[in-house]
Protein backbone atom coordinates (compact mmCIF):
# COMPACT_ATOMS: atom_id res chain seq x y z
CA UNK A 1 0.00 0.00 0.00
CA UNK A 2 1.87 3.26 -1.13
CA UNK A 3 0.79 7.12 -1.26
CA UNK A 4 2.91 9.99 -2.44
CA UNK A 5 3.13 13.38 -1.60
CA UNK A 6 0.71 14.68 -3.84
CA UNK A 7 -2.08 12.27 -2.59
CA UNK A 8 -2.33 9.73 -4.76
CA UNK A 9 -2.73 6.19 -3.21
CA UNK A 10 -2.63 2.27 -4.47
CA UNK A 11 -1.84 -1.04 -4.27
CA UNK A 12 1.28 -2.84 -6.26
CA UNK A 13 3.17 -5.58 -5.74
CA UNK A 14 7.02 -5.43 -5.04
CA UNK A 15 8.62 -8.63 -5.59
CA UNK A 16 9.25 -10.23 -8.64
CA UNK A 17 6.48 -12.93 -10.10
CA UNK A 18 6.96 -15.81 -12.43
CA UNK A 19 5.58 -16.12 -15.77
CA UNK A 20 3.63 -18.91 -15.58
CA UNK A 21 1.97 -21.72 -18.18
CA UNK A 22 -0.39 -24.60 -17.59
CA UNK A 23 -1.82 -23.40 -14.18
CA UNK A 24 -4.67 -22.89 -12.89
CA UNK A 25 -4.90 -19.68 -10.04
CA UNK A 26 -7.33 -21.52 -7.98
CA UNK A 27 -5.51 -24.69 -7.33
CA UNK A 28 -2.57 -25.62 -5.61
CA UNK A 29 0.83 -26.06 -7.57
CA UNK A 30 1.33 -29.65 -6.83
CA UNK A 31 -2.42 -30.57 -8.45
CA UNK A 32 -1.03 -29.60 -11.74
CA UNK A 33 0.41 -31.78 -14.73
CA UNK A 34 3.67 -32.09 -15.82
CA UNK A 35 3.33 -29.48 -18.78
CA UNK A 36 3.09 -26.40 -15.73
CA UNK A 37 6.39 -24.70 -15.19
CA UNK A 38 7.60 -20.82 -15.48
CA UNK A 39 9.23 -19.31 -18.37
CA UNK A 40 11.00 -16.69 -16.89
CA UNK A 41 9.56 -13.25 -14.89
CA UNK A 42 6.51 -11.07 -15.50
CA UNK A 43 8.32 -7.15 -16.07
CA UNK A 44 7.90 -4.69 -13.18
CA UNK A 45 5.65 -2.67 -15.60
CA UNK A 46 3.55 -5.55 -15.99
CA UNK A 47 2.96 -6.77 -12.74
CA UNK A 48 -0.35 -6.53 -10.73
CA UNK A 49 -1.52 -3.23 -9.24
CA UNK A 50 -4.35 -0.97 -8.32
CA UNK A 51 -3.63 2.88 -8.44
CA UNK A 52 -5.83 5.92 -8.07
CA UNK A 53 -8.97 3.63 -7.11
CA UNK A 54 -11.96 5.51 -7.35
CA UNK A 55 -13.52 5.36 -3.78
CA UNK A 56 -10.46 7.20 -2.82
CA UNK A 57 -9.37 4.47 -0.32
CA UNK A 58 -6.67 1.29 -0.02
CA UNK A 59 -6.85 -1.08 2.49
CA UNK A 60 -5.48 -4.82 2.67
CA UNK A 61 -5.82 -6.65 6.31
CA UNK A 62 -4.18 -9.89 4.76
CA UNK A 63 -7.13 -10.45 2.53
CA UNK A 64 -7.42 -10.77 -1.35
CA UNK A 65 -6.91 -7.08 -3.44
CA UNK A 66 -6.98 -7.98 -7.18
CA UNK A 67 -9.68 -10.23 -9.06
CA UNK A 68 -10.45 -11.57 -12.49
CA UNK A 69 -7.43 -11.13 -14.64
CA UNK A 70 -4.79 -10.08 -11.86
CA UNK A 71 -5.81 -12.95 -9.65
CA UNK A 72 -5.03 -15.06 -12.74
CA UNK A 73 -1.59 -13.59 -12.48
CA UNK A 74 -1.10 -13.79 -8.80
CA UNK A 75 -2.49 -17.16 -7.63
CA UNK A 76 -3.86 -17.71 -4.80
CA UNK A 77 -1.61 -17.78 -1.55
CA UNK A 78 -4.44 -19.39 1.07
CA UNK A 79 -5.56 -14.78 1.68
CA UNK A 80 -7.19 -14.40 4.75
CA UNK A 81 -10.92 -14.50 5.21
CA UNK A 82 -12.26 -10.90 4.07
CA UNK A 83 -14.05 -10.03 7.03
CA UNK A 84 -11.37 -7.98 8.93
CA UNK A 85 -10.84 -5.83 5.36
CA UNK A 86 -14.85 -5.77 4.88
CA UNK A 87 -15.11 -4.29 8.19
CA UNK A 88 -11.70 -1.65 8.26
CA UNK A 89 -13.19 -0.84 4.46
CA UNK A 90 -16.75 0.05 6.02
CA UNK A 91 -14.79 2.38 8.91
CA UNK A 92 -12.72 3.93 6.86
CA UNK A 93 -15.57 5.25 4.01
CA UNK A 94 -17.12 6.70 6.79
CA UNK A 95 -14.39 8.94 7.43
CA UNK A 96 -14.27 12.27 5.75
CA UNK A 97 -10.81 12.74 6.21
CA UNK A 98 -8.40 10.51 8.51
CA UNK A 99 -6.61 11.73 11.90
CA UNK A 100 -3.72 9.51 13.27
CA UNK A 101 -6.74 8.93 16.38
CA UNK A 102 -9.36 7.93 13.68
CA UNK A 103 -6.90 5.42 12.44
CA UNK A 104 -5.88 3.74 16.11
CA UNK A 105 -9.65 3.40 16.91
CA UNK A 106 -10.03 1.14 13.86
CA UNK A 107 -7.56 -0.66 14.50
CA UNK A 108 -8.77 -1.33 18.24
CA UNK A 109 -12.19 -2.00 16.75
CA UNK A 110 -13.20 -5.51 17.95
CA UNK A 111 -16.64 -5.78 16.74
CA UNK A 112 -17.08 -9.59 15.64
CA UNK A 113 -19.13 -8.20 12.23
CA UNK A 114 -18.34 -10.98 10.82
CA UNK A 115 -20.46 -13.92 13.37
CA UNK A 116 -23.06 -11.25 13.55
CA UNK A 117 -25.12 -13.16 11.24
CA UNK A 118 -24.32 -16.62 12.85
CA UNK A 119 -25.80 -15.58 16.03
CA UNK A 120 -29.43 -16.09 15.08
CA UNK A 121 -28.55 -19.85 13.65
CA UNK A 122 -26.75 -20.50 16.84
CA UNK A 123 -30.01 -19.07 18.77
CA UNK A 124 -32.25 -21.60 17.00
CA UNK A 125 -29.92 -24.29 16.52
CA UNK A 126 -29.22 -24.43 20.73
CA UNK A 127 -33.54 -23.89 21.42
CA UNK A 128 -33.80 -27.16 18.99
CA UNK A 129 -30.83 -28.87 21.01
CA UNK A 130 -32.78 -28.43 24.53
CA UNK A 131 -29.64 -26.64 25.83
CA UNK A 132 -31.50 -23.49 27.48
CA UNK A 133 -28.95 -22.41 29.76
CA UNK A 134 -26.67 -21.64 26.27
CA UNK A 135 -29.22 -20.31 24.07
CA UNK A 136 -29.54 -17.68 27.39
CA UNK A 137 -26.05 -17.26 27.25
CA UNK A 138 -25.53 -16.71 23.87
CA UNK A 139 -28.55 -13.80 23.74
CA UNK A 140 -26.81 -11.80 25.81
CA UNK A 141 -23.86 -11.35 23.49
CA UNK A 142 -22.43 -7.85 23.21
CA UNK A 143 -21.42 -7.89 19.38
CA UNK A 144 -17.45 -7.91 20.21
CA UNK A 145 -15.07 -10.12 20.59
CA UNK A 146 -14.58 -8.69 24.34
CA UNK A 147 -12.35 -10.41 26.66
CA UNK A 148 -15.26 -10.55 29.22
CA UNK A 149 -17.87 -11.86 27.02
CA UNK A 150 -18.92 -15.74 27.11
CA UNK A 151 -21.34 -15.50 24.70
CA UNK A 152 -18.39 -14.55 21.81
CA UNK A 153 -16.56 -17.39 22.19
CA UNK A 154 -19.69 -20.03 22.17
CA UNK A 155 -20.59 -18.48 19.32
CA UNK A 156 -17.15 -18.37 17.28
CA UNK A 157 -17.07 -22.27 18.63
CA UNK A 158 -20.55 -23.01 17.05
CA UNK A 159 -18.84 -21.38 13.97
CA UNK A 160 -15.91 -23.27 13.99
CA UNK A 161 -17.58 -26.56 14.93
CA UNK A 162 -19.95 -26.14 11.83
CA UNK A 163 -17.31 -25.43 9.48
CA UNK A 164 -15.26 -28.67 10.53
CA UNK A 165 -18.52 -30.41 10.61
CA UNK A 166 -19.51 -29.66 7.20
CA UNK A 167 -16.29 -30.26 5.75
CA UNK A 168 -16.15 -33.40 6.68
CA UNK A 169 -19.32 -34.59 5.11
CA UNK A 170 -18.47 -33.34 2.14
CA UNK A 171 -14.55 -34.99 1.98
CA UNK A 172 -16.63 -38.21 3.57
CA UNK A 173 -15.82 -40.64 0.00
CA UNK A 174 -12.23 -38.86 -0.38
CA UNK A 175 -11.34 -39.62 3.63
CA UNK A 176 -12.81 -43.55 3.29
CA UNK A 177 -10.57 -44.44 0.19
CA UNK A 178 -7.40 -42.74 1.75
CA UNK A 179 -7.27 -42.74 5.49
CA UNK A 180 -3.91 -41.79 5.87
CA UNK A 181 -4.40 -38.85 3.76
CA UNK A 182 -4.94 -35.66 6.15
CA UNK A 183 -7.52 -33.05 5.41
CA UNK A 184 -8.43 -30.13 6.94
CA UNK A 185 -10.89 -27.73 6.52
CA UNK A 186 -8.82 -24.12 5.12
CA UNK A 187 -9.44 -21.44 6.85
CA UNK A 188 -11.86 -19.52 4.48
CA UNK A 189 -14.15 -22.90 4.17
CA UNK A 190 -16.27 -21.29 6.75
CA UNK A 191 -17.68 -19.18 3.83
CA UNK A 192 -18.92 -22.64 2.34
CA UNK A 193 -20.33 -24.14 5.66
CA UNK A 194 -22.81 -20.76 5.42
CA UNK A 195 -23.79 -21.52 1.57
CA UNK A 196 -24.29 -24.88 2.93
CA UNK A 197 -26.54 -24.08 5.41
CA UNK A 198 -28.40 -21.10 3.59
CA UNK A 199 -29.43 -23.70 0.75
CA UNK A 200 -29.44 -26.97 2.91
CA UNK A 201 -28.77 -29.31 0.23
CA UNK A 202 -30.58 -32.45 1.19
CA UNK A 203 -27.98 -34.71 -0.87
CA UNK A 204 -25.05 -33.27 1.17
CA UNK A 205 -26.56 -33.85 4.30
CA UNK A 206 -24.97 -36.62 7.48
CA UNK A 207 -27.33 -39.20 6.53
CA UNK A 208 -27.60 -39.63 10.40
CA UNK A 209 -29.71 -36.85 10.84
CA UNK A 210 -33.61 -36.16 9.25
CA UNK A 211 -32.96 -32.46 8.52
CA UNK A 212 -30.54 -29.51 8.66
CA UNK A 213 -31.94 -28.41 11.92
CA UNK A 214 -31.14 -31.39 13.32
CA UNK A 215 -27.82 -31.46 12.24
CA UNK A 216 -27.41 -27.77 13.54
CA UNK A 217 -28.94 -29.07 17.12
CA UNK A 218 -26.28 -31.67 17.26
CA UNK A 219 -23.54 -29.55 16.33
CA UNK A 220 -24.48 -27.00 19.08
CA UNK A 221 -25.01 -29.73 21.43
CA UNK A 222 -21.28 -30.42 20.55
CA UNK A 223 -19.88 -27.11 21.02
CA UNK A 224 -21.25 -26.39 24.62
CA UNK A 225 -19.93 -29.59 26.11
CA UNK A 226 -16.52 -28.98 24.09
CA UNK A 227 -14.84 -26.71 27.02
CA UNK A 228 -11.42 -25.59 26.70
CA UNK A 229 -9.43 -27.35 29.50
CA UNK A 230 -8.67 -23.55 30.76
CA UNK A 231 -12.79 -23.03 31.56
CA UNK A 232 -14.59 -25.37 34.14
CA UNK A 233 -18.28 -23.80 33.44
CA UNK A 234 -20.04 -22.74 30.11
CA UNK A 235 -21.01 -19.41 32.05
CA UNK A 236 -16.98 -18.21 33.19
CA UNK A 237 -15.86 -19.59 30.01
CA UNK A 238 -15.28 -16.10 28.83
CA UNK A 239 -13.01 -14.63 25.11
CA UNK A 240 -10.37 -13.63 27.83
CA UNK A 241 -9.60 -17.26 29.43
CA UNK A 242 -9.12 -18.39 26.27
CA UNK A 243 -7.35 -15.86 24.17
CA UNK A 244 -4.34 -15.31 26.03
CA UNK A 245 -1.09 -13.61 24.55
CA UNK A 246 1.26 -16.15 24.18
CA UNK A 247 4.78 -14.03 23.08
CA UNK A 248 7.63 -16.14 23.88
CA UNK A 249 11.23 -15.53 24.40
CA UNK A 250 12.95 -18.33 21.43
CA UNK A 251 15.09 -19.69 24.69
CA UNK A 252 12.06 -19.84 26.80
CA UNK A 253 10.48 -21.88 24.65
CA UNK A 254 13.19 -25.11 25.09
CA UNK A 255 13.51 -24.18 28.40
CA UNK A 256 10.27 -23.33 30.35
CA UNK A 257 11.13 -22.50 33.26
CA UNK A 258 12.81 -19.15 32.27
CA UNK A 259 9.55 -18.02 30.30
CA UNK A 260 8.79 -15.83 34.26
CA UNK A 261 12.13 -13.61 33.16
CA UNK A 262 11.90 -13.92 29.25
CA UNK A 263 8.24 -13.90 28.20
CA UNK A 264 5.80 -10.97 28.18
CA UNK A 265 2.85 -11.09 30.73
CA UNK A 266 -0.21 -13.91 29.31
CA UNK A 267 -2.70 -11.02 29.20
CA UNK A 268 -6.21 -11.49 28.28
CA UNK A 269 -6.67 -10.24 24.53
CA UNK A 270 -9.73 -8.37 23.10
CA UNK A 271 -10.37 -8.78 19.09
CA UNK A 272 -9.61 -11.81 16.94
CA UNK A 273 -8.77 -13.14 13.45
CA UNK A 274 -11.84 -11.66 11.64
CA UNK A 275 -11.74 -8.20 13.10
CA UNK A 276 -9.57 -5.29 13.09
CA UNK A 277 -7.95 -5.79 16.31
CA UNK A 278 -6.82 -8.76 14.84
CA UNK A 279 -5.39 -10.74 18.57
CA UNK A 280 -4.61 -13.96 19.04
CA UNK A 281 -2.53 -16.10 21.89
CA UNK A 282 0.31 -16.60 18.85
CA UNK A 283 -0.54 -14.61 15.92
CA UNK A 284 -1.68 -10.66 15.65
CA UNK A 285 -0.57 -6.71 15.07
CA UNK A 286 3.10 -7.01 15.52
CA UNK A 287 3.13 -3.32 15.56
CA UNK A 288 0.16 -0.51 15.35
CA UNK A 289 0.99 3.02 13.91
CA UNK A 290 -0.20 5.84 12.14
CA UNK A 291 1.42 9.22 11.40
CA UNK A 292 0.52 11.91 8.94
CA UNK A 293 3.59 13.45 7.23
CA UNK A 294 4.29 17.18 8.91
CA UNK A 295 1.97 16.34 11.59
CA UNK A 296 4.65 13.87 13.39
CA UNK A 297 3.82 14.95 17.06
CA UNK A 298 -0.36 13.64 16.41
CA UNK A 299 1.23 10.24 15.41
CA UNK A 300 1.09 7.08 17.55
CA UNK A 301 3.17 3.63 17.58
CA UNK A 302 2.43 0.20 19.36
CA UNK A 303 4.92 -2.42 19.61
CA UNK A 304 3.78 -6.04 21.95
CA UNK A 305 7.14 -5.63 22.90
CA UNK A 306 10.18 -2.88 24.17
CA UNK A 307 13.20 -2.06 22.26
CA UNK A 308 15.84 -3.66 24.25
CA UNK A 309 16.28 -7.25 24.00
CA UNK A 310 18.06 -7.31 27.35
CA UNK A 311 15.64 -9.13 29.90
CA UNK A 312 17.06 -6.98 32.79
CA UNK A 313 16.72 -3.86 30.91
CA UNK A 314 13.44 -1.21 31.37
CA UNK A 315 13.44 -0.82 28.25
CA UNK A 316 13.00 -5.10 27.47
CA UNK A 317 8.93 -4.95 28.00
CA UNK A 318 7.94 -1.01 27.84
CA UNK A 319 5.28 -0.32 25.62
CA UNK A 320 3.57 -4.02 26.08
CA UNK A 321 0.88 -2.17 28.41
CA UNK A 322 0.18 0.36 25.91
CA UNK A 323 -0.16 -2.31 23.20
CA UNK A 324 -2.57 -4.59 25.29
CA UNK A 325 -4.77 -1.55 26.19
CA UNK A 326 -4.64 0.26 23.20
CA UNK A 327 -3.51 3.44 24.67
CA UNK A 328 -1.47 5.89 22.26
CA UNK A 329 1.71 6.10 22.41
CA UNK A 330 4.07 9.07 20.97
CA UNK A 331 5.41 8.19 17.65
CA UNK A 332 8.25 10.62 18.11
CA UNK A 333 10.93 10.32 20.42
CA UNK A 334 10.77 11.65 23.78
CA UNK A 335 13.80 13.57 25.81
CA UNK A 336 16.57 11.85 25.85
CA UNK A 337 17.42 9.63 29.52
CA UNK A 338 20.36 7.85 28.70
CA UNK A 339 23.49 8.11 25.99
CA UNK A 340 25.65 5.78 24.78
CA UNK A 341 29.20 6.84 24.19
CA UNK A 342 31.89 4.80 22.36
CA UNK A 343 35.68 5.50 23.19
CA UNK A 344 38.28 4.55 21.21
CA UNK A 345 40.98 1.90 23.13
CA UNK A 346 43.68 3.70 24.66
CA UNK A 347 41.60 6.94 25.54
Amino acid sequence: LIADRRGRIGWVLSGRLPRRHGFDPTRPAAWHKNSAGWDGWIPQAESPRLLDPPQGLAWSANARVAGGELFAVIGDGDYAPASRARQIRDRLGKLRQATAADLLAIQLDDRADYLAHWHPLLLRALEHAGEADAAALAAGWSGRAAVDDAAYRLLREFDRHVANRAFEMLTVEARSRWPDFRLRAPHRFTEVAWRLLRERPPHLLDPRFPDWDAWLADVAKETVHDLPDECADLARCNWGVVNRARIQHPVSEAVPFLGRFLDMPADSLPGDWSTPRVQSPRFGASERFGVSPGREEQGYLHMPGGQSGHPLSPYYRAGHEAWVRGQATAFLPGVAEHSLRLVPAGD
